[in-house]
């Protein structure tokens, strides 16, 4: 009762709707937050303004509380994501075997880059609480695309869930017995100790927040037709008729802070912005300051001085005076609208079957984990066979589900009972277009050989935990930076300004003023 009462105590928020934990880190007050984390604090709280601890933390300019922070915000999510797993795992267990296919297209409306963004397909087996998962592109690190031919298997049991992660290119994989982690907290805090120079690069650079906003999205038919004659539109996707929706008013919010940075770090953020991010608009929107003038007793993390009596009490405006050093942000809000291939008559099922597929796969995938958040949202009715959402600035994904069950081509691990066969129709008889109605579920079933490790390969061990990445523009600059390196040969390669312009190298473009250059 007294563990209890403490975590609901750590949790309780102040007039200003700040966590205890909140607080501390605001303050800068090293000790008071390693209590309060070493107490179970929630980590994943965001403020009122959606700030996380951790960037809280980084805006000190503290490298301690930034790593003490930095250490417990990998440490919870790897105890969540430990704990998860199994509870997943059982959701599969309840849902039909099946087998599928997701194919991720990524593409952009900036010249030249969609030539050299990846693409990749997912292939998911499902039997019972054991699950599959082939990939080649595995994410994007040190400004390049990280290709190469993985395995993630997921096996769950009655004492906990283990996970495999197979490196076919060099025939090792690495295991992870979930229940045997969880024993050992202390293990496990210790494995996830950030290095100095993580600390020092969230210290050198900007704070980046972004997410999508989707408060005010709405789903609309799209329509087909010419001469004024319109229907709503529908599109065959891997032999399944869809409906075509259009989500509007969807906005990519990216917010940066930079009042922890020192001038010099600051010259050398904006520095980094290419030409290209200025001309598409990718730029400054506002920026605004909290606090006013520091007075004589105040500190970096409280400059208005602001007493507990005054902090504390509800009835007190503090107007612009808050903890904290003063905000400098800048705002960027791009605006898309995402597209929707929705089956009514679909065999698979989003929540019971592929919700938690996403859900392990968003773990560690940013992608995914950005794919959950928009099929988590209220949708039309039917299953989204295929989705092209915004994923970072320049980049767009489109997923696309084909293959169920091998219905378009054959797989040598699954062996597939079509409802056709127990019926008068020959299998392939109905014409397309001619059911009545939902046709009966493919069945399939899934050699168990495929969640087995291949007798040559080596096992290692649990392999090393990569947490996910909190920023995107990284993935930015790669995009411009490929669109740029990547067009061609080195003889075709172009610059920004003949990508914009549409000239070739080596020709002789009338030279203009500044003020028309920025124009066009």
């Amino acid at each position: 009762m007294s563990e209890v009462l403490v975590r609901v105590g750590v949790e309780l928020l102040d007039p200003r709707g700040r966590s205890p934990l909140q607080l501390a880190v605001c303050l800068g007050h090293l000790e008071s937050a390693r209590v309060l984390l070493r107490h179970g604090a929630d980590l994943s709280r965001e403020s009122q303004h959606g700030w996380t601890v951790l960037q809280e933390a980084v805006s000190t300019g503290d490298p301690e509380l930034v790593q003490l922070v930095l250490q417990f915000r990998d440490y919870q999510r790897a105890t969540e994501r430990l704990g998860g797993i199994p509870e997943l795992l059982s959701k599969l267990l309840k849902a039909r075997d099946f087998y599928v296919e997701m194919k991720w297209e990524f593409t952009s409306w900036v010249p030249l880059v969609s030539k050299v963004c990846p693409s990749d397909v997912y292939r998911v087996w499902k039997s019972g609480s054991k699950l599959r998962v082939d990939t080649t592109l595995l994410g994007f690190e040190h400004m390049s695309w990280q290709k190469g031919r993985r395995s993630y298997i997921f096996k769950g049991g009655d004492e906990g869930a283990v996970v495999m992660e197979l490196d076919h290119e060099k025939q090792v994989v690495y295991t992870e017995t979930l229940s045997l982690s969880l024993q050992d907290p202390e293990l496990l805090l210790s494995a996830v100790e950030p290095s100095e120079e993580s600390v020092a690069q969230r210290l050198t650079a900007p704070i980046v927040s972004t997410h999508l906003d989707t408060k005010n999205i709405a789903f609309e038919r799209n329509k087909s037709g010419i001469w004024g004659w319109r229907s709503e539109k529908s599109e065959a996707i891997s032999g399944y008729e869809a409906k075509v929706y259009s989500a509007t008013n969807v906005e990519l919010v990216t917010r940066s802070r930079t009042e922890h940075l020192s001038d010099q770090d600051k010259n050398r953020s904006k520095g980094n912005k290419t030409p290209l991010q200025s001309f598409l608009g990718i730029a400054e929107q506002h920026t605004a300051h909290n606090g006013s003038h520091v007075t004589q007793c105040a500190t970096p993390t409280n400059p208005t001085a602001i007493t507990p009596e005054e902090y504390f009490n509800p009835s007190f405006n503090l107007q612009s005076r808050d903890i904290g050093r003063p905000l400098e942000i800048t705002n960027k809000i791009q605006r898309f609208k995402a597209t929707l291939w929705l089956c009514e008559n679909h065999p698979l099922s989003l929540t019971e079957q592929v919700t938690p597929i996403i859900d392990l796969m968003a773990i560690s995938n940013a992608h995914f984990a950005k794919l959950r958040d928009f099929i988590t949202l209220k949708l039309p009715p039917g299953f989204p066979v295929k989705i092209e959402i915004p994923l970072f600035h320049v980049l767009n994904a489109q997923i696309t589900f084909s293959n169920f069950c091998g219905c378009d081509d054959p797989v040598s691990s699954l062996t597939v009972s079509s409802p056709a066969q127990d019926s008068q129709e020959p299998a392939g008889g109905a014409t397309a277009g001619a059911s009545q109605g939902p046709s009966p579920p493919l069945m399939c079933e899934v050699d168990p050989s495929v969640f087995e490790i291949p007798p040559e390969y080596t096992a290692v061990g649990a392999g090393p935990s990569e947490p996910m990445r909190d920023e995107d523009d990284d993935l930015l600059q790669f995009a411009i930076q490929q669109s740029l390196l990547d067009a061609g040969t080195e003889s075709e390669q172009v610059t920004i300004w003949e990508a914009l312009t549409n000239t070739r190298p080596n020709s002789n473009p009338p030279p203009l003023e500044e003020d028309s250059q920025l124009e066009r």
